[in-house]
């Protein structure tokens, strides 16, 4: 470097230490009647900042041509000062006493300074041989090591050993001699590398003071608490990222210029080659999902007390849940989102009560693959997770290790799929409502106390928009029932004309039939009135009123037989299985049934494609199957949509076929089940109890009343 590129370095330095000088003797005047606040050091603290003070002129006053003994002199007096303040720290709380090594290691680095001073003193009123100044300077440098790295870990003891009570007053003045340290620990060790004394880096020194005025200014403040630094997740992540990246530049470029050294006759090609493969390593890696999740988990891990950000998590929660408009995905769909964004699921279920109360599969987010039977969740595996809310890892379950929770019976087929990983019971007012199942994050990890608290809280509020949705859902239907009944007022009101026109026209006739004139009219009024009544018929022949007159012993052959009678002609009604059973059923009304069923499938298929019907015995129930390989139906529809009434997908329809065909088989102590695919079809099974199972459970009871 130059001499004029000296003195410029010299004249900031100058200015930086004499700023720093003024800052430190106006906080220490300050800081005098204020003393108290740090307890007994208060005053060994004023010491100190006006011995940094001098030690900050005389490093003003000084050259970097000619160095003397007064700076040195003063950075060691400086150095007690502060060894001296960490000890009084240390005594503020006991800990001098309990701790016993403190007091052996202050002793041992003011002995360092207190030889180093001797040393440096001695030599530089000696004449020396011209070799021997750069052996002066590596033992002046090492000397100045012990020391610096002796403070750096007396002050991460003092803040890492303090009291949850005590640590928020050492905060700040531990980060001040942290700074001053850590930048005479760089300073020290670059000059012990290059030999020689680092002037571009030295010429800062006094922002290390500056800083350390600054921490210690605000530990005096009132508000120093309020002052405590806060980063926001996002903030931190970001910056971690971009420190990882910057890491990873430099410790390329390293490489890079190793390699143009190492290399010979072929280093700029081995250099450009490495330079592009780290490039496109770096491109490939660095944003990937893989590598985002585990900085995710690490930085919270390691630099935040809480895992989670519960403002923002809270935040998002809401705009999940309450989006709406006409883009918006259904609220199954949202709700299982909403979970899963909260330990980054990538995909989830919802599973909600059927008819029996068994876990049904309601909704689907980005999880198309999986097979979920139509029995998802047993009635019998529930009672636990409805009494305890309890949030399963099934990873535990997997290993055997799920000790420390109650007793669970998952189904096995979340055991087999290894995607599935977690299970978040959605209980409302001591009531399951759902269960959400969550699939494995790119990071997976062990649950631990924070996750289940914000998984249970966000599972409880995903379980009250739930149970509010099908309120609004079962007053709807009640106002459409309203309007359903409005409807057959007008439907019986046309009836009622019909019958008076014929009625009208009877008595009419007793006295005008030998008329021609009243013959022809009769015949259009007949008429008229016949095709008006016929489609009235026509759309209402298909519907009961949903009830069951009376339960009887009914024969699975008649009843196919009157079904398939009903669609003679119809080549794609095909009986598959028939077995002679004899049901507990009514005949009228399981024939109803069973025609809807058939009627669907055929107009849900091309007019090649048969369906299916067949009978057999299946344990204690017979079991019809109308299997078709139509157009099929989403898991959507089929909960939503399927057994709503007046829902329909048919021009003219009144939408409550389905509706009722369940409600008259569950009025035969039966159960309808529906299986369907989109592209590929539909199964309806109707179960309905044998006749032999009836009279056993009727024997049964009537003994159990004959008892009582």
């Amino acid at each position: 470097m130059g001499t004029s590129g000296v003195e410029n370095w010299a004249l900031f330095s100058i200015g930086l230490d004499l700023t720093a000088a003024i800052a430190v003797v106006s906080l220490a005047i300050w800081l005098w009647p204020r003393r108290d606040r740090f307890g007994s050091a208060g005053g060994v603290i004023v010491a100190a900042l006006l011995l940094t003070a001098g030690w900050s002129l005389a490093v003003a006053a000084s050259t970097a041509s000619r160095p003397d003994f007064t700076p040195s002199l003063a950075e060691s007096m400086r150095n007690l000062g502060w060894l001296f303040v960490i000890y009084r720290l240390f005594a503020s709380d006991g800990r001098h006493a309990s701790l016993a090594p403190i007091r052996p290691v202050i002793l041992a680095l003011a002995f360092v300074e207190l030889l180093h001073l001797s040393v440096t003193f001695a030599l530089s009123t000696a004449v020396l041989a011209p070799d021997v100044p750069r052996a002066v300077f590596d033992f002046n440098v090492m000397f100045r090591l012990l020391v610096t790295v002796g403070g750096l870990v007396l002050t991460h003891n003092l803040y890492a050993g303090a009291s949850r009570e005590t640590r928020p007053g050492l905060r700040w003045p531990t980060s001040g001699l942290a700074f001053l340290w850590a930048f005479d620990l760089n300073l020290y060790t670059i000059a012990y590398l290059a030999g020689t004394w680092p002037v571009e880096i030295a010429a800062f020194r006094g922002l290390a003071t500056l800083l350390l005025a600054g921490s210690f200014a605000l530990a005096a403040s009132k508000s120093r608490d309020e002052l405590r630094f806060r980063p926001s997740r996002a903030v931190t992540f970001q910056t971690f990222s971009l420190l990882v990246i910057g890491v990873y530049l430099v410790a390329m470029v390293a490489v890079a210029q190793w390699l143009s050294y190492a290399g010979g006759d072929f280093a700029r090609l081995i250099e450009l080659a490495f330079l592009t493969l780290a490039s496109a390593v770096a491109l490939v890696v660095l944003p990937s999902r893989r590598v985002r999740g585990w900085l995710k988990v690490t930085l919270a891990k390691h630099f935040f007390q809480h895992r989670y950000d519960y403002r923002e998590e809270w935040l998002r929660f809401t705009r999940t849940i309450g989006s709406g408009g006409m883009e918006a995905k259904p609220l199954g769909e949202r709700a299982v989102q909403s979970i899963a964004d909260v330990t980054d699921s990538p995909a989830g279920l919802l599973l909600t009560p059927g008819d029996q109360g068994e876990l049904t599969l309601a909704s689907r987010w980005n999880w198309s693959e999986i097979e979920v039977p139509a029995e998802a969740f047993p009635l019998r595996s529930l009672e636990v997770f409805q009494r305890t809310g309890f949030i399963t890892d099934l990873d535990d379950i997997r290993a055997g290790s799920g000790t420390s929770g109650p007793e669970l019976d998952v189904p096995q087929w979340l055991l087999d799929d290894g995607r599935a990983w977690a299970l978040v019971p959605l209980v409302h007012y001591e009531r399951l409502v759902g269960m959400v199942v969550l699939a494995r994050p790119q990071i997976a990890r062990k649950f631990d106390w924070e996750d289940f608290d914000l998984l249970r809280v966000v599972g409880q509020q995903v379980a009250s928009y739930l149970a509010e949705h099908a309120s609004q859902e079962a007053l709807a239907e009640s106002s459409r029932f309203e309007d359903f009944h409005r409807r057959m007022a007008f439907v019986m009101h046309d009836i009622k004309n019909l019958a008076s026109q014929f009625s009208l026209l009877a008595r009419n006739a007793e006295l005008h039939a030998d008329k021609k004139e009243f013959r022809d009219d009769m015949l259009v009024t007949l008429r008229n009135s016949s095709e008006k009544l016929n489609a009235l018929i026509a759309r209402l022949s298909r519907y009961g009123t949903g009830g069951v007159e009376r339960l009887e012993k009914v024969g699975t052959a008649e009843v196919v037989g009157t079904v398939i009678e009903r669609f003679r002609g119809n080549p794609q009604v095909v009986v598959a299985e028939m077995q002679q059973l004899a049901v507990t059923a009514n005949r009228h009304s399981l024939e109803q049934v069973l025609v809807h069923l058939v009627q669907n499938g055929l107009d849900a298929s091309r007019p090649e494609n048969p369906v299916f019907l067949s009978v057999v015995a299946d344990g204690l129930n017979a079991r019809f199957e109308v299997l078709d390989s139509g157009c099929g139906m989403s898991s959507e529809f089929v909960r939503n949509g399927l057994f709503k009434p007046f829902v329909s997908t048919k021009s003219g329809g009144f939408g409550i076929g389905a509706f009722e065909a369940r409600e008259l088989v569950q009025a035969m102590r039966g159960r309808l089940d529906v299986e369907s695919r989109e592209g590929l079809g539909s199964r309806f099974i109707v179960r309905l109890p044998l006749a032999a199972a009836t009279d056993l459970y009727e024997n049964i009871a009537n003994k159990d009343q004959r008892v009582a």
